[in-house]
């Protein structure tokens, strides 16, 4: 295998294992957590703290990354399985500007929860489609569309860098937390530029990165925000989307990453041995954020 091919499949297999959970799952148990379990490595949990399946939004507790995403009114509506599966990083369906009658695509859909939402506010004249390369996810994704009785969906299986649709065929393109993860960055906006008609929307949600961090800080990071991540930093992720030939791009943080919270002791005592300075700012580098541009209509 090649380097990208191992990525490709430990990416896979992570959320194979997290569909399958859900999967065999009888009450819709909660997926592992893409920022780790409830407690730090090593640390007791806290027994004040309600367990992921006791949240009434079924974010994980205690994680800052995937928890607190959407709304209550939002999850009242979803299977318990969509939301138990939901690995992502912010909710790009209340931030993206849907419309009735719209052709929706997202990409790595998971368990279909934006797929499911997206759906619903483009109404029955309009198309949501959900896009991912993983069999155990694709299966609950379809179920999670069968149970809420959403019929205006479809799920495709495929990589998010060989987009399997026309070109110019969809309108707005959304993900969660999942353009981090591929080793092609450039061919996937290159990808979502084709399949957006002219004057269509991209608008994501993925971690960024805010100036340099040392490279093997920056490893141990990513592995415990984005699960197995490649997250490009804020300036080089609006040149790829320039270059791919988006016009009005904007990147807009929608939640830091403290990183004490990453429960890693080598870390935290690298940190304290920063200026204070630079540790501040070291401490605000690592972000979701909502990543919109737009395909030009000429």
């Amino acid at each position: 295998m090649t380097d990208q091919d191992s990525t490709r499949e430990a990416v896979r297999q992570r959320y194979a294992d997290a569909a399958l959970q859900v999967l065999r799952s009888t009450g819709g148990t909660r997926a592992a957590c893409c920022g780790g379990d409830c407690a730090a490595p090593g640390a007791a949990a806290d027994a004040s703290q309600p367990r992921a399946a006791d949240r009434a939004d079924g974010s994980c507790c205690c994680d800052p990354i995937t928890g607190n995403l959407y709304s209550p009114d939002e999850l009242a509506a979803l299977p318990e399985s969509a939301v138990a599966a939901s690995l992502g990083c912010g909710n790009p369906t209340a931030l993206a500007d849907l419309r009735p009658g719209e052709t929706v695509l997202d990409l790595g859909s998971g368990g279909g929860i934006d797929v499911l939402l997206s759906a619903r506010r483009v109404g029955p004249s309009g198309r949501a489609y959900g896009l991912d390369m993983t069999d155990e996810m694709l299966e609950l994704a379809r179920k999670n569309a069968a149970t809420a009785g959403v019929s205006n969906v479809e799920f495709l299986k495929g990589e998010i860098e060989h987009i399997p649709l026309p070109d110019s065929s969809v309108d707005v393109i959304i993900s969660n937390c999942v353009i981090n993860l591929s080793t092609d960055k450039e061919k996937v906006l290159r990808e979502a530029f084709r399949v957006l008609k002219p004057g269509g929307r991209f608008a994501v949600s993925d971690v960024v990165v805010d100036g340099p961090v040392p490279e093997e800080i920056r490893r141990r990071v990513e592995l415990w925000v984005g699960c197995i991540a490649g997250a490009l930093d804020r300036a080089d992720y609006r040149d790829l989307l320039t270059r791919a030939g988006f016009v009005d791009v904007a990147i807009e943080p929608t939640r830091h990453y403290a990183l004490a919270d990453a429960g890693d002791a080598g870390l935290d005592t690298w940190l304290a041995s920063q200026d204070p300075v630079e540790r501040e700012r070291l401490n605000r580098a690592f972000m979701s954020a909502f990543v919109r541009a737009r395909k030009p209509r000429d």
